[in-house]
């Protein structure tokens, strides 16, 4: 992806604020995960409130491994469409289930009113030793899962992009022509695994579409809200340098902590803009708190504040 002719570029004059003048012309999407508990539900119901105004194209709903939280998903992913406008993305991985089970799933969710679905191979079960182990009446992957989800209803349906690989795959280039699988059996985008090296999602880009890949790839953004956690989470991830020294000694200090990261992630989107990028993809971890500045930083307003979507008069 070439960058932007826009004056948003990578080097701004010393007097020019980093996130002045951007225009707000993004689209962004969140995922949350379903509440463990009641404490949990009011603060996934309190994120989704304030994140709402901000018309996101799609909201997620993750899946655990081994299916171990589908109940909570399918209720979670119910609730958003019985209650709210928004518009709701179902997790669904082919772990520990059949093809029959995944279809009766499926199902469900279509019933519901559920229109889109985010298929992954998903995250084996620690019983399993790490390794994935297709069910013997299952699909093998998230590609077959994609071809059969396809042949039962026509969802729109995402998968999963791993910018500096796979920790399973053998090479990029295997990695990128399994990409290419699922978006051929039928999927009509990528969203990336977090990252904080751009140049390695853009580098990924240019591989992307050499290998004949022209579907959008979101990049995936995860603010740190635990840098610990990061690091068990970053796997094939880069973690910069100066990453570490930003947050070191900050895990104790969560209400700083959360300020630096809003920051940081949003002058990762900046830069992202900067090189053509128009669609985010936020991991909320269930708080809207650094997300929603995120987008204010980029420019992103509710419906008719500041000008920003004003409604048309009648």
């Amino acid at each position: 992806m070439s960058q932007s002719s826009t004056p948003f570029d990578g080097e701004r004059p010393l007097d020019t604020p980093l996130f002045a003048g951007l225009p707000g012309d993004i689209a962004v999407s969140f995922e949350f995960f379903p509440p463990k508990s009641e404490k949990m539900e009011a603060q996934l119901w309190e994120a989704i409130t304030q994140l709402a105004p901000l018309e996101p194209s799609f909201v997620s709903v993750t899946y655990g491994a081994g299916g171990s939280t589908r109940e909570r998903t399918h209720a979670t992913v119910s609730r958003i469409v019985n209650e709210t406008a928004l518009v709701p993305a179902a997790h669904l991985t082919c772990v520990a289930a059949s093809k029959g089970e995944i279809a009766e799933i499926a199902d469900q969710y279509w019933e519901a009113g559920v229109r889109h679905i985010v298929a992954l191979r998903g995250d084996p079960p620690p019983s399993d030793g790490g390794r994935f182990i297709p069910h013997p009446d299952g699909y093998a992957g998230a590609a077959d899962l994609v071809a059969g989800l396809r042949k039962h209803h026509d969802f729109e349906i995402s998968v999963a992009a791993y910018p500096e690989m796979h920790p399973e795959a053998s090479s990029l280039e295997a990695d990128l022509d399994n990409l290419k699988r699922k978006l051929d059996a039928g999927a009509s985008r990528a969203i990336t695994q977090f990252f904080f090296a751009n140049d390695a999602y853009f580098r990924f880009l240019d591989k992307a579409l050499a290998a004949g890949i022209t579907a959008p790839i979101l990049p995936g953004i995860m603010p740190v809200t635990n840098f610990d956690a990061i690091r068990r989470m970053s796997a094939n991830t880069e973690i910069p340098g100066w990453l570490e020294a930003t947050f070191e000694g900050m895990d104790e200090r969560p209400g700083p902590r959360a300020l630096v990261a809003a920051v940081v992630a949003a002058e990762q989107c900046r830069r992202l803009y900067a090189g053509g990028v128009r669609d985010f993809h936020f991991y909320t971890l269930n708080r809207a708190e650094q997300a929603y500045a995120i987008c204010q930083l980029l420019g992103l307003r509710p419906r008719g504040a500041h000008g920003t979507h004003k409604e048309t008069a009648a």
